[in-house]
């Protein structure tokens, strides 16, 4: 008997939290075809994923390659962007910090999605002191700006990559728990939940195979929106000198840089301005489009 409500209500419990007849593939292409913006998003992203990985061949200069002779010119057809106070190619440093700025955007992110997931899935399914304990640490976390814990933890920790990763990580994962946790709750009441229980199936192997995957479309959506925030927050950083540090480039380094020049050579701060605003731009659409889609509140409405 328990394992037939098992069979019956998993199906439709799914049918419920990600469409009663697409699938994921399906809902996506649908998302394509009716949020052009979102669509047109999604391939600028991918364009600038592979703009970061294919930098050293797409970039005409070096990363650091310096021309004194050529310092503080003018966007040309030499040099698409200009060129700097110590003569490096403007775009050239764009592709490069392109590599650094979506790192620091998406591993942040993934950190703290599983940090996130892991607190959700305890506070939902055990409850009591358990969710009474995890809540209070992520209102806690939540309570703090996170740029400012962010530079409080880079100023503790020194200033590097790996500490910049684990600043942008502890900002970011109270929100992703409190999403899982609310959807927990009410999907560990379900019909085939309560069945697997009572076949004796692992608390473990509930929360992982039973509630984790029907959280899959609102984790997919608040991490598209993650990205962007932690892209904004590393550039924050570098700005005020405490992210990256020189000679690597860093999109908010490089507006640091050249922000005693923003009068004489402007375009030395609009490109790696514009670089930030087209990329946060195009994540948060996509984001948007994607929880049209996948959120089953939205699609209701």
């Amino acid at each position: 008997m328990a394992d037939e409500m098992l069979k019956n209500a998993r199906p439709q419990e799914l049918e419920s939290q990600i469409g009663e007849e697409d699938g994921l593939k399906e809902q996506l292409l649908r998302m394509c075809r009716q949020n052009k913006l979102a669509a047109f998003s999604a391939v600028l992203i991918l364009v600038v994923i592979l703009m970061a990985i294919f930098a050293p061949v797409l970039a005409p200069y070096g990363e650091a390659e310096q021309d004194l002779i050529s310092r503080l010119q003018g966007p040309s057809a030499a040099h698409w962007f200009g060129t700097d106070e110590l003569g490096r190619d403007v775009f050239s440093r764009i592709l490069y910090g392109s590599r650094l700025s979506l790192t620091i955007g998406i591993l942040p992110s993934i950190i703290s999605l599983v940090v996130g997931i892991f607190f959700g899935l305890l506070a939902g399914y055990f409850g009591g002191w358990v969710d009474y304990v995890i809540m209070r640490l992520a209102d806690i976390m939540l309570s703090i700006p996170s740029l400012l814990l962010a530079m409080v933890v880079m100023y503790t920790l020194g200033q590097s990559t790996v500490n910049l990763f684990i600043a942008l990580s502890l900002t970011s994962w109270a929100s992703v728990a409190r999403v899982v946790r609310s959807q927990t709750l009410s999907l560990k009441e379900s019909e085939y939940v309560e069945a697997a229980r009572s076949i004796g199936v692992s608390n473990g192997k509930i929360m992982l195979k039973h509630i984790l995957p029907n959280c899959i479309p609102s984790l997919i959506v608040l991490f598209t929106l993650n990205v962007p925030s932690a892209i904004l927050s590393e550039s924050s950083l570098s700005f005020l000198g405490i992210g990256a540090q020189p000679p690597a480039a860093s999109w908010g380094l490089m507006v640091n840089q050249s922000k005693q020049f923003l009068f004489t050579q402007p375009w030395l701060a609009l490109a790696p301005c514009i670089a930030i605003m087209i990329v946060v731009l195009a994540f948060n659409f996509l984001g948007d489009g994607l929880r049209d889609v996948l959120d089953p509140y939205m699609k209701n409405q």
